[in-house]
């Protein structure tokens, strides 16, 4: 019982019902012009409909008054019930259709909620021994049934209302939901979303990365060898790691908070000296080897291979310590190759583990390039080869 009265106590039943009411009060305008061509409005509403503007106008008034509840986290484009212009003539005559549709059912539901009333008060009064109005009760039913049926035309108006209140958001959702087109740019838009978030993941993870791991290895060899001059070495090192890496925080935030706010200010191979010098103060032993000119290469080829190489000595210093580190940068024929070697050790993980090399082989494919990850021949290494075009 409460679940089939529920619909009484949900503003959507009372705004549906308005919505159906609407277009009866241009109908009604009509016929105190002209009553004996009724027919008018309903062909007034195709060249309207053909308008673009008044399908964002109808998917406005559908969308609030009659799904007011459907969750749209993901944004208007996502909705089932689209509030952009008709771009295509497909549009437009779903438009025009939809327009019909409403007019239609208007009629049906301001009728039902004109003459049930009217029918129930017919019957009460009826069943105290009024005279019956034939032209609504035309069988002249006994005052004792009269009496009886007394709910039935309440109980038609409640199911009308609620029927076609849920009849009226299907076909809404039917005629002014997102044309094909319109899917299409929000898979493209939610796909571009997606990859930016990861790309944002990617960011966080190899600076923050490669800054937590700098200043643990830098402070474990502090404590170790006890030497003021190499503690206050170490110190300035863990600083300068901890600065860059709050610089690159404070720009991803930034992204993150100003939607369309470009990536600026990413850090290149030409500041890869900044990577191996940190890489050195934590110990390790770097031979770096760069040829061809860095600065030619494109910026978007040279910020994801400085990010690359970044991940690279993160993994070095993060699994295998203080150890001799040879880094090769090379940039010719059209392409910028990346390794990475140190000595093979039991604490280096496996080829396809952790979310690091699973970004460096990420960032690798999508500017359509190769990664390797793994050991070769007692090293670990890591080589990439990514397109400069």
């Amino acid at each position: 019982m409460a679940r089939f009265l529920r619909p009484l106590f949900l503003g959507t039943t009372y705004t549906r019902l308005l919505h159906l009411w609407v277009p009866t009060l241009f109908v009604s305008v009509w016929l105190f012009i002209d009553m004996s061509r009724p027919w008018v409005p309903a062909v007034l509403l195709i060249p309207l409909g053909l308008v673009p503007a008044v399908r964002r106008g109808e998917g406005v008034q559908a969308r609030y008054m009659l799904a007011p509840d459907e969750p749209r986290e993901r944004g208007d484009r996502d909705a089932a019930i689209s509030v952009a212009p008709s771009a295509t003539w497909r549009d437009r005559l779903r438009t025009v259709l939809w327009l019909e549709v409403r007019m239609g059912l208007g009629a049906v539901a301001t009728g039902v909620t004109v003459w049930m009333p009217v029918t129930a008060v017919e019957l009460a009064g009826a069943a105290w021994g009024r005279p019956v109005d034939i032209t609504l009760l035309p069988l002249s039913p006994p005052p004792w049934a009269c009496a009886l049926l007394v709910p039935v035309p309440l109980l038609a108006l409640y199911g009308a209302v609620v029927g076609l209140g849920e009849l009226v958001t299907v076909i809404a959702r039917r005629l002014l939901g997102p044309s094909p087109a319109e899917r299409l740019a929000a898979l493209e838009e939610r796909t571009e979303q997606l990859l930016e978030r990861t790309r944002i993941a990617r960011e966080l993870h190899d600076s923050i990365g490669h800054a937590l791991t700098v200043a643990v290895v830098q402070a474990g060899a502090a404590r170790a060898a006890g030497d003021p001059a190499f503690t206050d070495r170490a110190l300035l090192a863990i600083e300068d790691t901890g600065r860059a890496a709050l610089e690159d925080l404070e720009r991803v935030l930034g992204v993150l908070r100003e939607a369309g706010r470009p990536a600026s200010g990413r850090p290149t191979l030409s500041e890869a000296d900044r990577l191996l010098e940190s890489a050195r103060g934590s110990g390790a032993k770097v031979d770096a080897e760069v040829t061809g000119a860095l600065e030619n290469v494109p910026g978007p080829v040279s910020r994801e291979g400085y990010r690359i190489l970044q991940e690279s000595l993160t993994n070095v210093l993060r699994h295998a310590g203080s150890v001799p580190v040879r880094v090769r940068i090379a940039v010719d024929d059209g392409t910028l190759g990346l390794e990475v070697r140190n000595p093979l050790t039991a604490g280096i993980p496996g080829p396809g583990r952790g979310s690091g090399l699973r970004g460096i082989r990420e960032r690798a494919a999508l500017l359509g390039g190769r990664a390797r990850t793994g050991p070769d021949g007692g090293d670990w290494q890591v080589r990439v080869e990514l397109p400069l075009r």
